[in-house]
């Protein structure tokens, strides 16, 4: 077993056997993946995996990296109270980068392989997500300084920079909901999507592209995938004539400023508890930086 210093918030080793095979180990932290408690965690991150596992096995797509089944079924198993495992076929490929912008040869590229993703018929474990914030009732109460802050290097500056930026948030929280109401009343039928699909959790290999990351596969919108790929009018025309799908400008607009919404929802969580200075925190610092700054802008 040999640690990959990989990711972001959970753990990964490369296991090695004895003849040479490889496998790719992810230890997932529970607490981190914003429910209310570690079982809510476990049944999520089981249906997700469960989830890109059907895919795989069923044989309809080939570019997904899912988790292999232990001898009972199981895509997830249980460590100790607070930690889950799961082991993946390993994968040579290039990783791609989360910041790495994209070409246009590449995004239509990437925009074929989800719009093979939209089409297929949802395995029956897939999770049916909500448009609305997973931690509305912790956003609402941080920005109006009403949840209690336990000790650690980042708790102050949190507490400090959503304090001042508490009444832009607000707003955009206005704005997301009457988002949420266009997006209601469209009444566009929701699709099998990833959730993440980002230059982060692609592989390429050779002339193709594989989907790593499947913890946030879900039913919802197309939109929730085409916003962080698709930059220019020539994508979504791209992607119209893949699917038939006449994209949905609000529902465009909304999961940007959802994704941002729920970082900062995330890493407030984060940082309300207690915590110590890590590779983790510091990035997950940054990351709140740059959401509280995307949703301040005017």
């Amino acid at each position: 077993m040999e640690y990959a210093p990989v990711g972001f918030g959970d753990h990964h080793w490369i296991a090695v056997g004895d003849a040479g095979e490889k496998w790719f180990v992810t230890v997932a932290d529970l607490e981190l993946k914003g429910e209310q408690d570690s079982h809510a965690a476990l049944r999520s991150l089981r249906a997700a995996m469960d989830t890109a596992a059907a895919l795989r096995d069923e044989g309809r797509v080939d570019f997904v990296v899912a988790p292999l089944r232990a001898a009972g079924g199981e895509t997830v198993r249980r460590l100790g109270p607070r930690y889950a495992l799961s082991v993946f076929p390993f994968v040579d490929g290039v990783p791609g980068d989360f910041d790495q912008p994209r070409t246009a040869h590449e995004r239509g590229a990437v925009l074929e392989l989800l719009a093979e993703l939209h089409r297929q018929a949802p395995p029956a474990s897939v999770p049916v997500l909500d448009l609305e914030l997973s931690m509305r009732g912790l956003l609402h109460s941080a920005l109006n300084d009403a949840i209690r802050w336990a000790s650690g290097p980042f708790t102050e500056p949190a507490r400090t920079l959503l304090s001042t930026h508490a009444p832009a948030i607000l707003r955009r929280v206005e704005e997301f909901d009457r988002l949420v109401e266009d997006v209601r009343r469209s009444d566009g039928a929701p699709v099998l999507t990833h959730g993440e699909p980002h230059p982060g959790n692609l592989l390429q290999c050779e002339s193709r592209y594989l989907l790593i990351d499947w913890d946030t596969v879900g039913l919802a919108p197309p939109e929730r995938d085409l916003w962080s790929v698709a930059q220019s009018p020539e994508d979504l025309e791209r992607y119209a004539e893949a699917t038939g799908h006449t994209v949905n400008a609000s529902a465009l607009t909304l999961y940007p400023l959802r994704w941002d919404l729920e970082e900062v929802s995330s890493y407030v969580d984060w940082f309300r508890a207690p915590h110590d200075r890590s590779l983790d925190t510091e990035e997950a610092w940054q990351g709140l930086l740059e959401a509280v700054a995307h949703l301040s802008e005017v």
